[in-house]
């Protein structure tokens, strides 16, 4: 028997197929390979997060995500090719581009508006100024933010960054240094040495915390970075990623218990109380300001970005100063209402 389909029933089935839900299949996805700058912890819950509540395959990108050995190695990686994109505090990154400008390497995105770095020492200690660190010893691994960053903290204090002393060591001794009195201070990102320090009975208290952005640092914090050759080849999946990524820290921010609940289901030893306090930690330190609470996440300022560029220059005595557009282009954002808390 034959069944010929009437002009009314063709309509009828293109409409239904028209208004049936949009799926991304899995030929779609746009592959994307993207670093942290730390381990997998409460400050990313939002990856984890994006990773399993579908708003990353909703977005239509599939990230293979792995984890960081700090932020000044965020840039070095996503330059040699090794991964696509990656979130990575911007002073390092700054610095990067300043000194390797044929690397082509370029922010698209800022996820958090305020810088973590810090140096911290006990509060029971002898230092309650940072001018007093002068002549002292500091712990943190070479590649350490806080540590890179140091000589801008230091010349904002008044104090001669040749005349403190650094101990080089493994991250995993970092915060053993302070509480066992081996070193004067630690420096590092608050999320990171602040939660650290607590688990080892050195509670927010004890800790005299000296914040960078505190002393004239209104620097911008961790961004997205990637290389423009990215952008050029693979610009769907590059505003894909960034759309898919600030998405995902919106959704954390509004749902953090939640966020925590897929972290500890993609990283089975997650303490959960811990990485819940690092997140809110996160949120108030590093998120939300002023400004992200005005006109939403990723609120590029050239001027406020101009002054971190003439600063990092200045301390590291770089041989060029890169401009604005050098790096950070804004493309490839979602529209602003997208973007708001």
């Amino acid at each position: 028997m034959s069944f010929q389909l009437s002009r009314r029933g063709a309509l009828a089935l293109g409409a239904a197929a028209l208004a049936a839900p949009r799926v991304v299949t899995a030929q779609a996805l746009h592959r994307v390979r993207f670093t942290l700058d730390w381990t997998f912890h409460g400050s990313y819950a939002f990856a984890a997060a994006g990773e399993r509540n579908g708003i990353f395959r909703d977005s239509g990108v599939e990230f293979a995500i792995t984890r960081g050995y700090g932020s000044g190695r965020v840039p070095v990686d996503i330059a040699a090719g090794t991964y696509d994109i990656g979130i990575g505090d911007m002073t390092p990154a700054i610095r990067f581009m300043a000194e390797n400008p044929d690397r082509q390497i370029v922010a698209v995105a800022i996820v958090y508006d305020q810088s973590p770095a810090c140096c911290t020492v006990r509060a029971d200690g002898p230092i309650t100024d940072p001018k007093m660190l002068e002549g002292k010893t500091l712990a943190a691994p070479e590649f350490d933010g806080g540590r890179q960053i140091f000589p801008l903290f230091a010349r904002a204090v008044g104090i001669d960054a040749g005349k403190v002393s650094w101990n080089s060591i493994s991250p995993e001794l970092r915060e053993p240094m302070l509480v066992q009195r081996r070193a004067d201070g630690i420096t590092g990102f608050i999320t990171s040495t602040g939660l650290s320090l607590k688990a080892l009975g050195m509670d927010w208290p004890q800790q005299r915390i000296f914040r960078y952005k505190n002393y004239g640092l209104d620097y911008y914090g961790s961004g997205l970075i990637t290389t423009r050759s990215f952008l050029r080849e693979r610009p769907e999946a590059a505003r894909a990623a960034i759309g898919a990524l600030l998405k995902a820290s919106l959704w954390a921010y509004r749902n953090p218990d939640q966020a925590i609940s897929y972290l500890k289901q993609r990283e089975s030893l997650t303490d959960v109380a811990i990485e819940t306090e690092r997140q809110q930690v996160t949120f108030n330190e590093m998120m939300v300001s002023d400004t992200v609470r005005e006109n939403g996440l990723s609120h590029f300022e050239a001027r406020r970005a101009q002054t971190q560029i003439d600063g990092i220059v200045e301390a590291f005595g770089l041989p060029r100063n890169p401009s604005v557009d050098e790096i950070f282009d804004g493309r490839f954002l979602p529209a602003a209402g997208e973007l708001k808390l």
